[in-house]
């Protein structure tokens, strides 16, 4: 892994498919989620710093794990926060988590074998590092939201000049 600076900052997430995506991204620009920068989605491996000569190695690691990955089913459903451990408001998901799981696990190995500051639980980021006020309306303000979608692909970023950006996608079976 890269000295932050060094090489790259990517992440690996499942976006969240329309028109889902675009509902909970009109709530997330409210509380300053830039949807443009990063769509909704699921976060599979959170930011990490790599070096350059391994990203060649990485993309080719993620296009083994979306190949022997079948697509699959995620149902969000409802609010939850991370508060007080962190300011954080999210929508749940309800089915789905045990593939997310397994794809967070699988990506999270060979070239990406790399400690997380925390366990991982799925979920889709509404709001976080606001104000205590933003984070109670923007948790009831979807607390009945619902969503069945299907998840075929996996998608990597990178920051770049401050914002991330789609590197590749990558679709799950093959």
């Amino acid at each position: 892994m890269a000295e932050p600076g060094s090489g790259h900052t990517i992440g690996i997430a499942v976006e969240i498919p329309e028109p889902y995506g675009s509902q909970l991204d009109a709530v997330r620009a409210e509380y300053a989620q830039d949807p443009d920068e990063m769509p909704a989605h699921v976060t599979i491996l959170p930011p990490v710093d790599i070096d350059d000569d391994l990203l060649d190695t990485v993309i080719a690691h993620l296009a083994t794990v979306a190949g022997s990955t079948e697509p699959f089913r995620l149902v969000l459903r409802g609010t939850g926060t991370f508060r007080p451990v962190s300011p954080v408001v999210f929508v749940a998901v309800a089915e789905g988590i045990s593939r997310c799981e397994q794809l967070e696990r699988h990506v999270r190995s060979g070239a990406l074998a790399v400690e997380t500051r925390f366990p991982y639980h799925p979920h889709v980021t509404i709001a976080h590092d606001v104000a205590d006020a933003d984070l109670d309306e923007a948790f009831e303000k979807l607390e009945g939201f619902y969503a069945d979608v299907q998840i075929d692909r996996l998608s990597l970023r990178e920051l770049r000049e401050g914002r991330w950006q789609m590197v590749r996608e990558f679709v799950l079976g093959g």
